[in-house]
Formats: structure tokens, sequence, C-alpha cells
């Protein structure tokens, strides 16, 4: 590993894969390419720095053991997920100080949580719906889709990869494609 990719910060992918092969290396990388973001999250919000250290120190655990219990799906960027739990985590903090005096409500204004896992949860939904209409596209669509808009492949590779006489073919057939992922995924329920 170069001194750049050391100093950079870290692909999801490398984290995964890091994580699941016990890379010291990408754990230390992960705890210092995020922790400023969640300090700063936690200072905002009535927090210090300790808490900020117990708070994404739970997030890790939480990360490594979803991780490594095989039942890990990103939808999102490791960033996003890892302040999302944080934040989820922080929120559970202070309701639980609420019991010792403070009102929670006092920080509803600064961590609307509650709109954002209504928004993750919809997403969610939205995103099982896209799954379901892209298995019932069939090939080549399904796989079309998959090259263009997940694996960011290139029309004049889907072009060489399926046999079309020029990147234009290839780029109608995908808007076919596309017009038929539309309407499965609106047909559905």
């Amino acid at each position: 590993m170069n001194k750049d990719l050391k100093a950079s910060a870290p692909t999801d992918s490398e984290i995964v894969l890091g994580i699941l092969n016990n890379s010291e290396v990408v754990l230390k990388r992960l705890y210092t390419t995020y922790f400023p973001m969640i300090l700063q999250l936690i200072i905002n919000n009535n927090g210090d720095e300790d808490d900020a250290k117990d708070i994404y120190q739970e997030a890790i655990i939480v990360l490594y053991n979803k991780i490594k219990g095989g039942d890990f799906e990103l939808n999102s960027k490791l960033k996003t997920y890892i302040y999302s739990v944080c934040r989820r985590l922080w929120l559970k903090r202070l309701s639980q100080m609420n019991r010792y005096g403070g009102d929670i409500r006092d920080f509803e204004e600064h961590l609307p949580v509650e709109e954002e896992v209504e928004s993750h949860s919809d997403r969610d939904i939205q995103f099982g719906k896209m799954e379901s209409a892209l298995q019932q596209l069939g090939e080549p669509c399904k796989t079309i889709m998959e090259d263009f808009y997940i694996k960011n492949r290139s029309m004049q590779e889907i072009c060489e990869r399926f046999g079309y006489t020029n990147a234009d073919n290839a780029k109608t057939q995908k808007y076919k494609c596309l017009q038929r992922l539309k309407k499965l995924f609106f047909q559905q329920k």
C-alpha cells in the first residue's frame, strides 16, 4: 500500500473487505477518516469529545458486527451510514439523559432524526421496489441497466459486451429497457 493511499479516505469497498479480512490498517483509517465529522455532530448537540469517542466506537462496533454477521447491505455511502448510526445512538443517549433531568425536546430541532428515519424507510421501500422491478425486467435489459447505472460502464463498453453495431444502438436499447423498468416499477403496489 503506498503512502498516498494510507493518507486518503478508504473507499467503502476497502473498508468492508478490510473488516472481513481483519485488517487493522483499514480499521485505523476508518477511525481517523470519519471521526471529525462525528465529533462535530456531538459537540454541536451538547456533547463533548469523550461522548463523541463513545458514540463513534459504538457505531463502528455496529458496522463491524453487521459486516461480520453477513447481513450488511449498504444502500448509501458508508459515510452516510456511519453518520446516521451515530445520530441515532446520540439521540438515544440524549433520551436516556432525559430520565435524569434533561428535556429531549430541546434537541429535536437540532437532531430531526425521526424524519430522517422515515425518509430512510421510504427510500428502503423504493429500493425494494426497484430491485423487484429489475428482477422482473429480464435479460439483456437487467444487465444493461446494472452495467450503466450501477457499474458505470460506458455505452461503448455495453455496445461491445452485447454485440450492438454501435453505441447509439446500445443507447436506444438502454432507453427502451429504462422505459420497461419504469413501467414495472410504477405498476407495483
